[in-house]
């Protein structure tokens, strides 16, 4: 499957400068990523930018991912400067572990400011995720909880908004937008599939015949459950014209309606009708 997207490399100069910048004013970092593409989800870039400055990263949509396979991410991706959380920015769910998370990351800062005599010492935290993986909705309910929006800072420049939560910890959204980098087409496509690339540039039947053939590897009784399927091909051209059968789509003369099972299958996918479901595991330890 071809995909002609492009990376923006003028564009992730900026975004790095700004980002680079900004971390000068912040503690820690919340990274966001989608659990059921956590190795996708993320921007390579990522690693370089922030050094060795403490993350969080939240596996947002948690709910919509296999619990152990996320276990098994958080296990990988944790060490002494980097802590895992399980969230849906949507529910809210996980999110109060946000605060804790952060005082434990930086319990030595926190120790230090306390013997300076700064009892309640504001923890800032910078926001950072691609496009389309949560990070406008987490943004959103964490403003729901704050206590106002905090003026602009010294150094930051005028349209850059903090959001002071009534938790206390200050949150700066990241200038500019950090773009995945689409190195393989196994990428590419799992952002496709989770509506991370908008649908509009794909040709969502090839997409949604790419989906049946990958459930088919991990997921077989699911979609022959969900779909009530007799059998199941090899061929999964054939099982996707089974499950257009199954639904009714069909057009005039009995042929396939494509374009409609296409949007059903992708649908019910992104609207976990066919169940938890992750599309990635992880592999090497030293992955992040």
């Amino acid at each position: 499957m071809d995909m002609n997207i492009n990376w923006f490399p003028g564009h992730m100069v900026k975004t790095r400068r700004e980002i680079t910048e900004n971390l000068k004013l912040v503690d820690a970092v919340i990274e966001i990523r989608d659990a059921r593409i956590v190795r996708s989800s993320k921007n390579p870039e990522i690693e370089k930018i922030l050094g060795d400055k403490p993350r969080i990263i939240l596996l947002n949509k948690a709910d919509m991912a296999e619990g152990r396979v996320t276990k098994n991410w958080k296990k990988q991706l944790e060490d002494e400067r980097t802590l895992v959380l399980e969230v849906n920015s949507l529910t809210g769910k996980g999110l109060s572990g946000i605060k804790p998370a952060l005082q434990e990351l930086l319990k030595e800062k926190l120790k230090r400011s306390k013997e300076r005599g700064i009892v309640h010492y504001e923890i800032r935290a910078m926001v950072v995720g691609i496009p389309n993986v949560g990070k406008s909705s987490f943004i959103n309910r964490m403003a729901k909880n704050s206590v106002a929006k905090v003026g602009n800072r010294p150094g930051v420049t005028k349209n850059k908004q903090w959001i002071r939560t009534k938790d206390g910890i200050e949150l700066l959204d990241t200038p500019g937008i950090l773009w995945p980098k689409f190195e393989d087409a196994e990428t590419s496509l799992n952002l496709a599939f989770t509506g991370a690339i908008k649908d509009e540039i794909m040709d969502i039947e090839t997409l949604a015949l790419k989906l049946v053939e990958r459930l088919g590897r991990n997921y077989k009784g699911r979609l022959m459950e969900r779909y009530k399927l007799e059998a199941f091909s090899e061929d999964a051209l054939e099982n996707l014209n089974s499950i257009a059968l199954k639904r009714g789509c069909i057009i005039r003369g009995g042929e396939v309606d494509y374009a409609r099972a296409a949007v059903l299958i992708l649908d019910e996918f992104r609207n976990a009708k066919l169940g938890p479901i992750s599309l990635e595991w992880p592999e090497e330890k030293d992955e992040h």
